[in-house]
């Protein structure tokens, strides 16, 4: 199918003329088409996903987790026949034993065609710290809207896509889907992406996509514990749906002890904002492992029994996702019986998106 760029051309921004060209290519700066995906504008660094304020307020490993670009993405539209890249991370390794360096620390290049979002190419890193790579050499001529999503695993200190001197290049300046509100997800590492094949396959870069709607990956690896701090910063923001997936990081007490006040504290600064909670999904291997079956098990009953409070006490615009089924039933989804490959985040992107659509 024949690239189609947007039919209203009035989106369209200035040609970036003025980029400097090297090597035959002109390179941008990507923070100059406009950067999506961060819920806050006052970072202390052009791509960490938490304000700066936030140093000292929650956890030290979820301030870190915060540098990593997760879920940070750009757009633009070009005639360019040639499509590179060059970026800098900011952290060692790459890669990680149970996921791949395309995931942690690489790009991922789409294009809007006829029938939406489709791939068309991945920055794969090869060195620490600066890469500089051809994304999608030879593309057939036409003027295409292309996003660009950012690592799930690391930071970045800077990142340019180069293309030819004569192209046309423009900013997007129109919110995708129309809606400026976005879907904010927060939770766990498999919010964040892991262990995805590379940045667009993590669930909410594919409900985006599917929805055609900006959204924001709150995910942090190892967290996502719905701690007080986590729920003021969360209310500061105006989404369309708040998207919480964090019972696979808490223990039943916890469950008990942290989830309504925080969806209280989300209700009370955003009355009428729908609020989602996801329970755990089953892990693939507990069917055989009993102390693994009680552990997921023991924390979705505990959030159906905060669910029902919930509703009980008269908060509404509060939705429930049940865990089984989320992965299929074939153990094939998840590299360690946990983090999901490329198919369970799939599925859980299908399990999601019957809920989200009329939500929105």
């Amino acid at each position: 199918m024949q690239d189609q760029g947007p039919q209203d051309l009035s989106r369209l921004d200035e040609n970036f003329a003025s980029a400097p060209v090297e090597d035959g290519l002109r390179w941008i700066d990507i923070r100059q088409f406009g950067l999506e995906g961060r819920g806050w504008t006052n970072t202390a660094h052009p791509f960490d996903r938490l304000p700066a304020r936030a140093e000292g307020l929650v956890p030290d490993p979820v301030w870190q987790l915060g540098r990593l670009s997760a879920g940070l993405r750009v757009r633009l539209v070009t005639d360019a026949t040639a499509i590179a890249a060059r970026w800098r991370v900011l952290f060692e390794p790459l890669g990680a034993p149970h996921m791949a360096a395309t995931c942690v620390s690489g790009l991922d290049l789409y294009v809007r065609d006829g029938a939406g979002w489709h791939w068309l190419a991945t920055g794969q890193p090869q060195e620490f710290p600066d890469n500089t790579g051809a994304l999608a050499p030879d593309l057939s001529p036409g003027r295409r809207e292309l996003m660009l999503y950012l690592p799930l695993y690391n930071g970045v200190a800077s990142v340019a896509v180069g293309v030819p001197p004569e192209a046309f290049v423009g900013r997007v300046t129109e919110p995708q889907g129309g809606d400026a509100r976005p879907i904010c997800f927060y939770g766990t590492s498999i919010v964040q992406g892991g262990c995805a094949s590379r940045p667009g396959m993590a669930y909410p870069s594919i409900l985006g996509r599917r929805l055609d709607r900006p959204f924001l990956n709150l995910g942090f690896s190892g967290n996502g514990r719905m701690e007080p701090a986590m729920a003021r910063l969360l209310a500061e923001l105006d989404p369309s749906v708040y998207v919480l997936d964090c019972v696979p990081n808490l223990q039943p007490g916890e469950v008990t002890e942290r989830v309504e006040p925080f969806v209280l504290a989300l209700r009370a600064a955003r009355a009428d904002t729908p609020i989602v909670l996801v329970e755990s999904m089953p892990y693939q291997d507990a069917a055989h492992r009993p102390e693994r079956h009680a552990r997921y098990t023991a924390a979705n009953v505990a959030l159906r029994r905060a669910f029902e409070r919930l509703r009980a006490g008269g908060i509404d615009r509060v939705h429930y996702v049940q865990g089984d089924g989320l992965l299929g039933t074939d153990g094939e989804a998840t590299v360690d019986g946990t983090h999901f490959t490329d198919l369970g985040f799939m599925r859980m992107a299908d399990a999601l998106e019957g809920l989200l659509r009329p939500l929105l």
